[in-house]
C-alpha cells in the first residue's frame, strides 16, 4: 500500500473552511489503513511536510520516490498540482464540480457525492471512478438529539430557537424575505454568523434550521460539494427545509428526509415553516430512514469504502506505471462531433 498523502494550501486560519475540515478528518481517517500524510503546498508550517520539499527530495532519489499517492482535492488548484506531479499516483478527491478543467487520461476520481460522480461520469468516464462520501463527525451521532427509530418519541420539550438560520451561504431570498415573516408571525428566528463553537448544541437548540445555498454557488459557477450542514441538523432532530441542489439531492429525499425550501411562493414556504415549529413530530424525518443515512456516512462505514477505494487505485497505479499499461481514453468533444459530421456525410451520398 502506497503512503498517502493529501495535499492541501495549507492548514492554519488563513485557509480553514468546511473543504479543509473534510480533507482533514478524510486524512485521520485513512490512517488506520495506510501511513498518511497532510502535505501542505502554499503555506510552509513547521509541523507539516511542504511539496516541494518532497518533490526536490524525489527528484534526487530519495528513499520515498515513488512510493506515495497523491491525492489533490483543491479546485481551483487541482490543474497546477496535477502538471507538477505528472508521472507519479495521483487521484482527484472531488468536492465540488464545475470549474471546467479535464484530467488526464488515467487520474482516477474519488467524488464525494453522486451529483459529482456523474458530473466525471460524462467528462472522464474511462478513468476508475469512485464513490466516497463525507463522513459525519462522530460528535453528530452520539450528542445530536434524534429520535430513535421505533419509539415513535419526539423532542421531548420546545426548543429556544424555532427556526435557524446560517448566514454563510444563504439566499437573499431567506434573509430579506423570508426571516421577516416568519418573525411577523411571532416566531424566534435565530440568524447564525461568525464562528461557532460547539455547532451540535446550537442545533441541538433548534426545531427547524433552513439551508438554502442554490443562488451562492450559481453565482460562483461550481456545485455544492456535498451539503453536510442539513445532515448535522437532521442528526440532531432538526426539521430540515432545504435547497435540492447538486449533491443536495443525494441525501435529501423531499417529505421523507427532508423539505424543500422555496416551494413556489413565500406564503407555502411561511405556512409550512411554522406548521413545523408548532408540530415539529409532524415534519420531522423519518427515523428509520435517518438512521440508515447516518449509518452509511459514519466513520466505520467510510472507512470500508476508503479500503476498497485505495485497494482498486493501487491495482490501478502499478498497471499504468509498473506494468506501463496504457491508460484508457475518453473520446473528445471535437472527435464526437467530427464523428457526427462523418456520419451525416456518408448518409448523404447514399
Amino acid at each position: 500500500m502506497r503512503t498517502l498523502r493529501f495535499l492541501v494550501p495549507g492548514t492554519g486560519r488563513r485557509f480553514r473552511c468546511g473543504g479543509l475540515a473534510v480533507e482533514l478528518q478524510t486524512a485521520r481517517l485513512v490512517a488506520a489503513l495506510a501511513p498518511t500524510e497532510v502535505v501542505t503546498y502554499r503555506e510552509r508550517q513547521s509541523d507539516q511536510p511542504f511539496l516541494d520539499d518532497l518533490l526536490r527530495a524525489e527528484s534526487l532519489g530519495g528513499p520515498d520516490a515513488d512510493k506515495a499517492l497523491w491525492i489533490v482535492s483543491w479546485g481551483f488548484d487541482v490543474p497546477r498540482l496535477l502538471r507538477r506531479l505528472r508521472g507519479r499516483a495521483v487521484a482527484y478527491h472531488a468536492h465540488s464540480s464545475g470549474y471546467g478543467f479535464d484530467l488526464p487520461p488515467g487520474v482516477p476520481v474519488l467524488a464525494v457525492s453522486r451529483n459529482t460522480l456523474g458530473y466525471w461520469g460524462d467528462r472522464a468516464g474511462r478513468a476508475p471512478l469512485l464513490l466516497v462520501p463525507n463522513a459525519l463527525e462522530p460528535q453528530w451521532i452520539a450528542r445530536g438529539e434524534r429520535p430513535a427509530p421505533g419509539s415513535g418519541s419526539a423532542m421531548a420539550a420546545r426548543r429556544p430557537i424555532d427556526v435557524l438560520v446560517q448566514r454563510r451561504k444563504c439566499s437573499a431570498y431567506v434573509l430579506e424575505q423570508l426571516v421577516p415573516a416568519l418573525r411577523a408571525r411571532g416566531l424566534n428566528v435565530d440568524v447564525q454568523t461568525g464562528w461557532v463553537d460547539d455547532l451540535v448544541a446550537l442545533f441541538n437548540s433548534a426545531a427547524v434550521v433552513l439551508y438554502d445555498s442554490a443562488d451562492y454557488w450559481r453565482g460562483r459557477g461550481v456545485s455544492e460539494g456535498f451539503g453536510l450542514p442539513p445532515i448535522e441538523a437532521l442528526a440532531c432532530g432538526c426539521v430540515v427545509f432545504s435547497s435540492l441542489n447538486h449533491a443536495l439531492a443525494d441525501c435529501l429525499d423531499p417529505g421523507v428526509l427532508g423539505h424543500q425550501l422555496g416551494l413556489g411562493t413565500l406564503g407555502a414556504d411561511v405556512e409550512r415553516i411554522t406548521a413545523a415549529v408548532a408540530h415539529p413530530a409532524r415534519w420531522q424525518a423519518d427515523p428509520a430512514a435517518l438512521q440508515r443515512l447516518l449509518e452509511d456516512l459514519g466513520e466505520a462505514s467510510l472507512q470500508q469504502r476508503w479500503q476498497r477505494a485505495l485497494a482498486l487505485l493501487n491495482r490501478h497505479w502499478d498497471r499504468l506505471l509498473l506494468a506501463a499499461e496504457p491508460p484508457l481514453r475518453s473520446a473528445s468533444r471535437l472527435q464526437l462531433q467530427w464523428s457526427r459530421v462523418r456520419q451525416k456525410l456518408a448518409q448523404l451520398r447514399r
